[in-house]
Order: structure tokens, then sequence, then C-alpha cells
């Protein structure tokens, strides 16, 4: 007999869209303008550790490529240059070979940027937003320094990359070979410091090399950090958020960087965005933007454990149908 029915019960899905409209009344409230922008575009992130879903055909017999967004970061952007003020997107967004209990490769994407705000001032609209949907009063603030003393005993700036693998291999086993520095840091961050954070919490202050799209700054201490933060809860990153690199040079340098990793990992290279480089010489205004992972807020706030109990049909349920 054929399955037909949704992967989340019915009263779950009620929840989900009441989720929806509180996040709407919570930006129409603070009259920060609700956006649309292509989900199918000829450019996509070339962060080396995403890849995206590529089509073609899209007209006719067209051999052109284009790709299914892994967020809609570029295209915000472009707005925000033209001159919209603070923005925010309800979307899907999509991410190859991504399937687990947390990760479905269509997903829904909850982004916004708010004009002459710093990473400090998201986090406390993130957290608003947070309490808003789940009730949870606010996150405590960490750096990604203190964290990784704190659960490990490394300064994870300044050790060596000998000493990251040798408690690495203390920690996880793993196939060593091969592993890069911030590879290393990843994954004692996933496999052994996120199962420990019982309290939700905001990690802030990255490596330089994590920068991905965010500035670069001195922190309290004077050291180089990037400026960045994420958001974890229940164990798991909800939201990543960034005070947003406006140099068109220094992003252009960081693409091509981007590309060299990925060559390295023997992952194809990816075209850059010319659109998003020629906005931000335009004139990107100072702002701070971040990413929230909707369908893992919904699972929060419903006390689901798994991602097809709060999406309607998950890839994973398919795959078992066919």
């Amino acid at each position: 007999m054929v399955n037909w029915k949704p992967s989340a019960p019915i009263e779950i899905l009620r929840q989900r869209a009441e989720i929806l409209a509180a996040i709407r009344e919570f930006f129409r409230e603070k009259g920060v303008l609700e956006v649309e922008t292509p989900l199918l575009a000829l450019a996509t992130a070339t962060d080396p550790h995403l890849e995206s879903i590529s089509v073609t055909g899209v007209c006719g017999a067209e051999s052109q490529e284009y790709f299914l967004q892994t967020s809609p970061e570029f295209a915000m952007k472009k707005l925000l240059a033209a001159g919209t003020g603070s923005v925010y997107q309800l979307c899907k967004a999509f991410r190859r070979d991504e399937l687990s209990r947390r990760h479905n490769p269509e997903f829904t994407m909850l982004e916004w940027y708010r004009v002459d705000f710093d990473e400090q001032q998201l986090m406390g609209e993130v957290a608003e937003l947070v309490w808003r949907i789940s009730g949870r009063p606010e996150p405590a603030r960490i750096t990604y320094g203190d964290l990784f003393q704190q659960h490990l005993g490394i300064d994870p700036h300044r050790c060596e990359t000998a000493e990251l693998l040798a408690v690495a291999k203390a920690h996880v086993d793993f196939e060593e070979t091969g592993y890069r520095r911030d590879e290393l840091l990843h994954l004692l961050l996933a496999q052994v410091i996120e199962p420990k954070l019982s309290d939700d919490c905001f990690v802030y202050d990255f490596p330089v090399s994590m920068a991905a799209l965010a500035a670069i700054g001195p922190n309290i201490d004077g050291l180089l950090v990037a400026r960045r933060f994420e958001l974890f809860m229940d164990g798991m990153e909800i939201a990543n958020g960034y005070f947003e690199l406006v140099n068109p040079d220094e992003q252009r340098q960081r693409f091509e960087e981007d590309n060299q990793l990925r060559s390295l990992l023997q992952r194809r290279n990816l075209p850059v965005d010319d659109e998003l480089l020629a906005a931000l010489r335009h004139g990107l205004p100072t702002c701070a933007g971040v990413a929230l992972g909707v369908d893992r807020l919904v699972m929060i706030a419903t006390g689901a454990d798994d991602i097809n109990q709060v999406i309607s049909w998950g890839i994973a349920g398919q795959r078992q149908r066919s």
C-alpha cells in the first residue's frame, strides 16, 4: 500500500503555522521589511563545506546551469545595497547530501539583516525572537576561545595543529589523515563540545580562518577574531550570524580562497557572484545578519526530536517509500 500521508502530525503542522505567523508579527512590530529573492541563481555560496544543488534545463533545452540557493544571503545583500533598509526573509534553502535527524536537503530558513546593528546587538534580537517562539530565557554568551578552554583545556586561536590533532585523537575515533586545522576544530566542536551544551548559549569571536562572510576585528583582549556568532540550543546549532563584511576586494579574495580550498578537497570550483561584488562596491550599509533554521526552532518549540516530525514530507520519508 502506498503511504501518502505527511511525516509530521497535523497538530505539529498547525503549531508550525502559528510559529511562522509569530515570526512575521515579530518583524512587523519592529518595522523590518519582508522580502523575497530568487531560489535559482547563476552563482551560489563558495563555502568549501557546503554543496549546492545545481539544475539545468530551466529554460527549455538551455544548458545554462543554475543553483538552488544554500541561503538567500547574496541576494538580500544586493537589496540592502539598493537601499531597502533592514530586511528579513522566510524561504526554502537547499544543501546537497545533508540528511539526518536534524538535516533535510530542503529546509526552511529565516534570514535577516539589521542596518546599524553589530553582532552583539543582533544576538540580543535573536534571543528576543527565540523567547517569543519557545518561551526560553535569554541564552548565555561565551567566546569560542573560552568554550574550548572550558571543555578541552586548549586555546583554539593559538594552539599548534599537532596539539589539536592529539586532543582530537584522545576524544574521537576518526581517520586522521588529511585533517586541516579548521577541520579539527569543527570535529571537536561537533563531536565533543556540542553534546555537552546542556544550556542554550551564543558562541562568538570565532577564529579568523572561520570568518566566512563576517568582518574581522580585535576582541577585548586585542586578539583578531571573526565577528561571528552561533546559537546552540539542545546541543544543536540553531543560528549563524555575522557583523557583515563590506569590503568588495576582501570579499573577492575570500571567494578565491574558498575555491582554492575546494580544489584541495577535490570539490568543483564555483562561479563568483560578480553582482554581489558590484553591490559591495556600490556600498553595503553597516549591518549584522543572521540565518536561523526554522525547522530546528520548531523542533525545540514542539519537543520533536526528528526534523521529519515538523515538516510535511522529508527526503528521508520519500526515499523509504520508493
